[in-house]
């Protein structure tokens, strides 16, 4: 079982490092779950990015469709980071995405 906080590094020009602003975070776990790296390969063949690994134990930490307008999901839990006047970056650009698809300025 995974608790506590995680490195993260993160490819550039992904979802992950735009929405971070960056490319190395620590996050916090809790969770027994990992995506097993016997179908990374396949994974990746079928059009998802691993944009974030935890390097020590070379586990996927965030998965992207980059064909996708915003698609992003992470092993992590960001919503222990985020607070009413801090949005965690994960919901804030989620919740801009969401809202630019409504007005028409981001198309699927």
């Amino acid at each position: 079982m995974r608790l506590g906080a995680y490195d993260c590094q993160i490819k550039k020009e992904t979802h992950g490092a735009r929405d971070y602003k960056s490319t190395h975070i620590s996050e916090r776990h809790r969770h027994r779950l990992e995506v097993n790296n016997a179908y990374v390969d396949s994974l990746i063949t079928n059009g998802m990015e691993v944009s974030g690994i935890n390097k020590e134990f070379d586990l996927v930490e965030i998965i992207e469709i980059p064909k996708h307008p915003y698609f992003i999901a992470c092993q992590y839990h960001p919503e222990f980071k985020s607070k009413p006047d801090k949005t965690h970056p994960l919901f804030f650009e989620f919740i801009s995405a969401s809202r630019k698809f409504k007005t028409g300025e981001l198309s699927v």
